[in-house]
C-alpha cells in the first residue's frame, strides 16, 4: 500500500467536491481529489438536466393535447418512446461528458479513485492501495436515493431515479412512491407521455410547500391531471410476470392491488456518509450520521474537516451544493482561520406544470420562529389575465412579510412561470427589500408577474391593517 502526503483530500468529485477541489487549489494548496465512482455529477448524469430533457419532450406532447382548447387542431398525437429516451440520453451525455472533460483537465497527479474512509482524523485509507495522509478534509459524498428493503427483494423493476434515464423505450405503466419534487415531476412528464402512472403519498404534502393554502390548491391541481393518492402507503410490493404486483393502502385502511411494469421509488435520499468511517475522527454527529457542522463555514466542530453539498443533507441542490463546496474549499485552504462564506437565499423549484417554488423563510419555518410577527399576502392565478390568455391559470401565490419593517420574508406558490417568478422574489429577499420598495418596481402589462403585484398589494394592505396580536399562522396558537 503507498502513501501520499498532502494538505487538502476532497472526498467525492461531484458538484461540491469539484467546487472544493477548485477552490482550495486556488487557495495555494496541494488538493487530492477522490471519487470511487464514474465522473459526472448527479445533476448531469441522473439529476436535474436529463429529468428536465424528459420534461420538455412531456411539455411537447402536452402542449399538442392543449391546442384544440385554442382553436387549433394538429391531428393524430404520435408518441415514439424509443426516440424521446434516445434524445434524454444523448443531450443527457452531452452533459455528462462537459463535466468529464473539466476532471480530465485536473493534473493526473491530484485525482484517486477509489472508496475512501478515515483511519484518524489526518488519515484516509483508500481501498486496499493508498494511504493519505493529509492536513484537512472536505467531505463531498453526495447522497443515494432511498430504496426499502422489502421493495428492492421484488427485483429490478423496482427502480430510481437513476434507473430511468437509462431506459431504451417507455414504459406501459409505472406506480412512484412519494410527492416529492422528483416523484411529481417524473410522475406528471411520464403520463404526459401516455405511460399509465400512479403517484402514492404517504401524507398530503406535495413537493416542498409547507403553507396549507398553497398546498391545497397544489394538491387539487396535480390531482386534476394525475392519478395522485394521498395519504395513501405502499405496503407491499411483488413480483409478478413481466412487473410487479403493488398493494397500497389509504387512510382508512383499505387495501388494492395493481399490476405496474415499475415501481419508482421516490421517497428521498439519504446522504453518502456511513461508511466513511467517521467514527475514526472524534467528530460529535446527529441521529443520521452526519457530522455537526457550522452552516456559514462548512466546519465540522473545531476541526480540519469541512462538509458540503448532499452530505450535509442542509439543500440538496446543485446551486446549493456549489456555494457549499466554494465555502469548504476556501476554508480547507485557509485553516485555521476560516471565515463565513455567502449563503444565499433558499430557492427551491419543482418543474411540474403547474410550477412550484419556494423562497426564502418557508411559511412552516415563519409559524416557527416569527409566530404573531408576520403577514401574507396572496394571489389566485385563476383569474390572472395573462394566465388565463395562456389557459395557464391554476394556482396560488402567497407571500410574507415582517410586522415591524415591512421587510420581505419570502413566499411559496404553485403557479404558471414559477420558475421566473421565484428568482425576481428571492433577489429581492436577499436584497432585504421592503414590500413597499418592491411595488415601486416596474411591473409590465399583460404578464403572469402583475399576480405578484396583487399579492404584494394584499400583504401590504396586512402590514398596515393588522390587528395588535394578529398571527398568520393558522396552527401557531394554544389549543383549548
Amino acid at each position: 500500500m503507498k502513501t501520499l502526503r498532502t494538505e487538502v483530500a476532497v472526498i467525492g468529485a461531484g458538484t461540491a467536491g469539484m467546487t472544493a477541489y477548485r477552490a482550495a487549489t486556488t487557495g495555494g494548496k496541494k488538493t487530492l481529489l477522490i471519487e470511487s465512482h464514474v465522473y459526472g455529477t448527479t445533476c448531469a448524469r441522473v439529476g436535474c438536466m436529463p429529468s428536465k430533457l424528459l420534461i420538455a419532450a412531456a411539455e411537447a406532447a402536452h402542449a399538442l393535447q392543449a391546442a384544440p382548447a385554442f382553436g387549433v387542431h394538429a391531428g393524430e398525437v404520435r408518441i415514439d418512446g424509443k426516440a424521446v429516451m434516445a434524445r434524454v440520453r444523448s443531450e443527457r451525455d452531452r452533459f455528462v461528458g462537459f463535466v468529464v472533460d473539466s476532471v480530465n483537465g485536473y493534473p493526473a497527479e491530484d485525482k484517486i479513485h477509489g472508496h475512501a474512509r478515515f483511519l484518524s482524523p489526518t488519515q484516509l485509507q483508500i481501498d486496499e492501495h493508498t494511504l493519505i495522509e493529509a492536513e484537512r478534509f472536505v467531505i463531498a459524498t453526495g447522497s443515494t436515493p432511498i430504496v426499502p428493503d422489502e421493495w428492492r427483494a421484488a427485483g429490478p423493476r423496482v427502480i430510481t431515479s437513476d434507473e430511468v434515464f437509462y431506459w431504451d423505450e417507455l414504459p406501459e405503466s409505472i406506480a412512484v412512491a412519494g410527492t416529492g419534487v422528483i416523484g411529481l415531476e417524473l410522475g406528471q412528464a411520464l403520463a404526459r407521455l401516455g405511460v399509465r402512472v400512479t403517484v402514492f403519498g404517504r401524507g398530503g404534502s406535495v413537493a416542498q410547500l409547507s403553507d396549507p393554502e398553497v398546498l391545497d390548491v397544489a394538491r387539487r391541481a396535480m390531482a386534476d391531471e394525475l392519478d395522485v393518492r394521498f395519504k395513501t402507503r405502499v405496503v407491499h410490493v411483488a413480483q409478478q410476470g413481466d412487473g410487479l404486483d403493488v398493494t397500497s393502502e389509504d387512510a382508512s385502511g383499505q387495501r388494492r392491488t395493481e399490476h405496474f411494469s415499475y415501481l419508482l421509488s421516490a421517497i428521498g435520499r439519504r446522504p453518502n456518509v456511513h461508511k466513511l468511517g467517521l467514527e475514526n475522527t472524534g467528530l460529535e454527529r446527529d441521529h443520521q450520521g452526519i457530522p455537526l457542522y457550522d452552516k456559514q463555514t462548512m466546519q465540522c466542530g473545531s476541526s480540519a474537516i469541512f462538509i458540503a453539498g448532499d452530505a450535509d443533507n442542509e439543500r440538496p441542490q446543485l446551486p446549493e451544493a456549489a456555494d457549499q463546496g466554494r465555502i469548504a474549499g476556501d476554508n480547507a485552504a485557509r485553516y485555521p482561520a476560516v471565515q463565513a462564506g455567502l449563503r444565499r437565499t433558499p430557492l427551491t423549484i419543482a418543474f411540474t406544470e403547474p410550477q412550484i417554488a419556494t423562497l426564502g423563510a418557508s411559511y412552516e419555518e415563519l409559524c416557527a420562529s416569527y409566530a404573531g410577527r408576520f403577514a401574507v399576502g396572496k394571489v389566485s392565478f385563476e383569474n390572472q389575465g395573462r394566465s388565463r390568455v395562456m389557459l395557464q391559470n391554476k394556482g396560488m401565490l402567497r407571500v410574507y412579510a415582517e410586522h415591524a419593517t415591512g421587510r420581505f420574508l419570502g413566499a411559496e406558490m404553485i403557479g404558471p412561470r414559477a420558475e421566473h417568478i421565484g428568482h425576481l422574489l428571492s433577489w429581492a429577499c436577499q436584497a432585504g427589500l421592503t414590500v413597499s420598495a418592491m411595488l415601486d418596481m416596474p411591473f409590465y402589462h399583460p404578464v403572469v408577474e402583475e399576480g405578484v403585484r396583487t399579492a404584494l398589494r394584499d400583504l401590504a394592505h396586512q402590514l398596515a391593517n393588522a390587528p395588535a396580536h394578529d398571527c398568520a399562522c393558522v396552527d401557531c396558537t394554544p389549543g383549548p
